[in-house]
């Protein structure tokens, strides 16, 4: 489903988190705590999911975690193992049916599973499946994946979580669970990240490793592209399903959607965000009187700048953290005014000041537009942009909620249009270059397909009519 994106910026699928204890103590508590942790990946819907061995209990509803899950939620919710999910949705309505984890009861016992990304051939696989009898309770890619281990079952976990992944296509972390065991997946490119974390009692997995210093957990590395991993309360186990020559991690999480405290594939998030302001700096530095950051996953590049200019760094924006959730409004006013409710200058701070404004992208322009008019109506002398990304010019299949192309503003107005649009006295966007040797990495690791259209795999249209005969020769042989 396309929708409007209220604060013109770019949203994260979700965040997923699993934990298994030798037994239950506390475990719902614990989840609730890295949902928590992981808020920032999703604020439309959360859920839990937690079996004892012999049963499943689930609860989950639309809204943020503190507003879904209550101290008489957390309790009916026993069990030894849990997983849990925050949703932003990018594929499927917005709405509770699609919520997750999803639970599935089938002739093995029960699986819940939570799912951060996108399929690419989810519709493909969905109507074959629909063909063969298969009724579907969401609008979901991931109760595809369900359906397909489902169907496997009787291969065992394992070799129907194989099979599975041998038809899907696409960017995926999953955290599912049985009476037995915690599992984790990650997709042959390793585009949406997934760790491990021990603690004293077991271990967790979690899509960033800032959950696990509020779970009491201890990072014990990264699920690889291509593996398997199945956890039980003794130790880990692992298999590689498939292997690839070429890793792709999205590397809008070191921009933007991580928290700056988690490490993903050994990579500090603060850091690659400091060093991309140093390097930001070197590639376009500008005589100004103080540098300040579009909060929050900016202040680190803001930070940076500021050390490498020799710049002072200043706050000029106040970010309202009460808001909750906020919906779509009919109107374009209304729109600004909740611009305006997130974001309010620090005009002691700005008065008559050359501002050097950094921010982590520019989707639309609307909100770049607001901020620029709104420091300059609080009395900045001048107000520079800088951007610690290049510009956002291709549409994302694997797990981000960007607007159509043509609603892109990098990919239809050139750099001097931007900043004449945006109302700055100057624009610039760092190079794809110098994000890459700011992560630290080459770039033959990451996916920057949103920037230069190099994606990965095949795009859906492309991956239906290449890979669609295969499925469906493969699926027609085993009997559906």
């Amino acid at each position: 489903m396309s929708k409007e994106l209220l604060w013109d910026e770019l949203k994260e699928e979700c965040g997923v988190v699993g934990l298994i204890q030798h037994e239950d103590d506390h475990t719902s508590e614990l989840l609730y705590y890295g949902l928590y942790a992981l808020q920032h990946r999703g604020q439309e819907s959360a859920g839990i999911a937690v079996n004892d061995g012999e049963k499943a209990r689930w609860h989950k509803e639309m809204g943020l975690v503190s507003e879904v899950f209550g101290e008489s939620e957390l309790e009916k919710l026993t069990g030894k193992i849990g997983i849990g999910h925050v949703r932003y949705s990018t594929s499927g309505e917005s709405d509770v049916e699609n919520a997750q984890p999803l639970v599935v009861r089938y002739r093995g016992g029960t699986i819940a599973l939570a799912h951060n990304g996108n399929l690419v051939n989810a519709k493909l696989l969905r109507d074959r499946l629909e063909d063969s009898g298969v009724v579907f309770q969401t609008t979901i890619d991931s109760e595809v994946i369900v359906n397909l281990i489902a169907r496997y079952s009787n291969e065992g976990i394992h070799g129907a979580i194989r099979r599975s992944m041998e038809l899907i296509k696409g960017a995926y972390a999953l955290v599912m669970m049985n009476e037995e065991c915690l599992i984790g997946v990650r997709d042959p490119l390793g585009l949406r990240p997934l760790c491990i974390g021990k603690t004293e009692k077991g271990y967790v997995l979690a899509s960033e490793s800032s959950a696990f210093d509020v779970m009491g957990a201890e990072m014990v590395r990264d699920v690889e592209p291509g593996e398997m991993v199945t956890i039980t309360p003794e130790g880990i186990e692992s298999e590689f399903f498939q292997s690839s020559a070429k890793r792709a991690g999205c590397i809008f999480e070191y921009i933007y959607f991580a928290r700056p405290d988690s490490v993903i594939d050994g990579i500090n998030v603060y850091h690659a965000r400091k060093n991309s302001g140093r390097i930001l700096f070197r590639e376009s530095p500008v005589d100004a009187d103080m540098v300040m950051a579009v909060p929050d996953s900016s202040v680190p590049v803001a930070l940076g700048y500021a050390e490498e200019s020799g710049i002072p760094y200043g706050e000029g924006l106040i970010k309202n953290r009460y808001i909750g959730r906020t919906f779509i409004q009919p109107t374009q006013a209304i729109r600004e005014l909740a611009v305006k409710l997130k974001l309010s200058p620090m005009a002691a701070n700005i008065e008559g000041k050359r501002l050097i404004l950094i921010d982590d992208s520019i989707v639309r322009g609307t909100t770049s537009k607001r901020i620029v008019e709104t420091l300059k109506q609080a009395g900045a002398k001048e107000v520079h942009v800088r951007v610690s990304s290049p510009p956002v010019a291709y549409s994302c299949y694997f797990g981000i909620d960007t607007p159509d192309r043509n609603q892109l503003i990098g990919a239809v107005k050139t750099v001097e249009q931007i900043r004449k649009i945006i109302g700055a006295d100057s624009l610039y966007y760092l190079s794809p270059e110098g994000l890459v040797k700011g992560v630290g990495r080459p770039k033959n690791q990451f996916c920057l397909a949103c920037f230069d259209g190099d994606y990965p795999m095949d795009l859906p249209e492309k991956a239906q009519k290449q890979n669609g005969h295969r499925v469906f020769q493969r699926l027609e042989e085993e009997g559906s």
